[in-house]
């Protein structure tokens, strides 16, 4: 697995919103989302390969329980099943931050994490039409997979979480959910466990998107998430 940063900090975003934990980012992702925050992990990854085992040292050395593999897609390398594996060992709590398009040849989900933290990207997430590589094509075919959305969400523990910047935005989220619960069956897909989150990297822009989204959330019965690394850190590496 190809590692861009590994550091101990709070996580910032959903149900273990200021835990102390470990993050593991690697780099690389088959999917090119035109506000990425990560753009060192996607638009041009950085970083070294690692074994698994390596990454594994290098947690234990900073000591801290809760462990958080993100990215990039961090279940995009061929390795990724192993390094989940190994992760969870010794009593680590495994959260994998994924964008629900992948899943590692052999592994289902529950194999995979204690908490599957889901991030499915919407369709205005697609990079403008003359981007090179043809990303605006290969994101737009990529970013929904519903077939690996739903078996996820057949786990034991796991959250979606949606990136909205204007209500069209959650429009596409509210019919999305529909469409997941209309395969898992009334009732499965517990509006309780779905954050959505402002899209944005600058506190001002987080604040206002915020004036309108939360209470559009408590309508629907959504969690809106604050991205509280931004507010704690600013939009900085290693945080």
């Amino acid at each position: 697995m190809r590692i861009a940063e590994l550091y101990a900090s709070l996580q910032g975003e959903g149900v273990l919103a200021g835990t102390p934990s470990t993050f593991v980012r690697s780099s690389g992702c088959n999917l090119r989302c035109h506000w990425c925050d990560t753009p060192f992990t996607s638009w041009k990854p950085t970083g070294e390969e690692w074994s698994p085992e390596r990454i594994c040292r290098s947690v234990e050395e900073l000591g801290v329980p809760h462990i958080v593999l993100t990215g990039g897609e961090p279940l995009l390398p061929s390795d990724a099943g192993e390094v989940c594996r190994l992760l969870r060992s010794a009593g680590r709590h495994l959260t994998v931050e994924t964008a629900g398009t992948v899943l590692p040849q052999g592994f289902a989900g529950n194999d995979l994490a204690d908490l599957l933290s889901i991030s499915p990207k919407l369709a205005s997430s697609t990079p403008p039409a003359e981007t090179p590589g043809g990303w605006n094509a290969r994101h737009a075919a990529s970013r929904r997979r519903d077939d690996i959305l739903v078996d996820m969400l057949r786990c034991e523990f796991w959250q979606l979480k949606y990136v909205v910047g204007s209500p069209q935005d959650l429009a596409e989220v509210l019919t999305w959910l529909d469409d997941l619960e209309a395969v898992l069956g009334p009732g499965r897909l517990p509006r309780g466990r779905v954050f959505v989150m402002p899209q944005g990297t600058d506190r001002g822009l987080l604040e206002q998107t915020a004036a309108w989204l939360a209470p559009a959330c408590t309508a629907e019965g959504l969690r809106f998430a604050p991205r509280h690394h931004i507010t704690w850190y600013g939009n900085t590496r290693g945080t």
